[in-house]
């Protein structure tokens, strides 16, 4: 039964036959391969089962001309396959963990969390330089306040330039905006096969991933038990106590995905540690910890470790830019 919790309980009934299932999607490349990956899965358990996709256009995906930190509120990338799966047009939605906001709507829970992926970031450079040795004043693209906060902390003299689209379209980017380089989630790029670009893997003490970054999230109604039943054998126990560690620590921060807030888990040897950072958006400032314990108490060591940066400042960060956010 662990590999079925939610945030809010799912209950369960067993599989019957000829089962229908419609999958809501983003319809970009790396979405439809994440989508195609659970349909496989799901499938692979539960080979009568009938599955389809069906593609849902977001917020995020239709302004691609403004950075993310100046589109604002939460759920660019999945309010509307929400809405959908509230409505029940889809019967459950595939998202990146790390475009899940830190609460979820009311309805709706994470019915499952497959094995994590790669949770890091990765340099690509057209030099093929690594980050340390690029020149000063190198271009280097991204649309993340986290990344660029961390990148502007280890190196303050390079220039960093918004960078928005899909995979693809930042990869092309890197060449006809002469970019020196550009800064992706290692997920992406391996789901895609193309980690023969990849020129650095970026350690997490130069860049802490953002919370659930690498990992998906199947999410689905709290009253349907029958789709609870078909994803749970999705779910992978361990990744769900760290992820839920994180996102606990998000949602006691109140942040969303376009805010400078990092944090990283691992279980290693039975012991769930878990790192937070907060930083000021042009780097000068990080507030950072650790803190550790068993892994069935990731949750409340998430609320712990937020507690603790918030009283080393992380809250007086936080506020300014939220009044900036809306001034502006």
């Amino acid at each position: 039964m662990h590999g079925l919790q939610c945030d809010q309980l799912c209950r369960v009934r067993p599989l019957m036959t000829r089962e229908s299932i419609i999958i809501g999607t983003r319809g970009s490349q790396l979405a439809l391969w994440q989508a195609n990956w659970v349909k496989a899965a799901l499938l692979n358990h539960h080979p009568g089962l009938a599955v389809q996709l069906t593609i849902i256009k977001t917020r995020g995906d239709k302004i691609l001309d403004v950075p993310l930190a100046k589109v604002g509120g939460k759920g660019l990338f999945v309010k509307e396959i929400e809405e959908a799966l509230l409505e029940g047009r889809i019967d459950l939605a595939v998202h990146s963990m790390k475009d899940m906001p830190a609460e979820i709507p009311q309805g709706l829970c994470i019915g499952a969390i497959p094995e994590r992926e790669e949770p890091r970031d990765v340099l690509i450079t057209r030099s093929g330089l690594p980050l340390e040795r690029l020149p000063q004043g190198a271009r280097v693209g991204t649309s993340s306040l986290r990344r660029a906060a961390q990148l502007l902390n280890g190196r303050p003299d390079i220039a960093i330039v918004p960078l928005r689209g899909n995979l693809d379209t930042r990869l092309k980017k890197l060449e006809t905006e002469s970019l020196d380089a550009i800064v992706l989630a290692a997920a992406g790029v391996r789901r895609l096969g193309l980690s023969d670009r990849i020129t650095q893997t970026l350690d997490e003490t130069v860049m802490l991933p953002a919370v659930g970054q690498g990992a998906l999230c199947i999410e689905t109604r709290t009253d349907d038990p029958r789709v609870a039943a078909v994803v749970g054998v999705l779910d992978d126990f361990p990744t769900r106590q760290v992820v839920l560690g994180e996102r606990a620590f998000l949602n006691r921060l109140e942040g969303g995905c376009q805010v400078p807030i990092a944090g990283h888990g691992h279980i290693v040897a039975g012991k769930f540690s878990l790192t937070g950072l907060v930083c000021e958006v042009d780097g000068t400032r990080q507030i950072k910890q650790t803190h550790s314990g068993a892994p069935d108490q990731s949750e409340q060591i998430g609320v712990a470790l937020a507690e603790t940066l918030l009283a080393m400042g992380a809250g007086e960060i936080l506020e300014r830019l939220n009044e900036h956010a809306q001034s502006s």
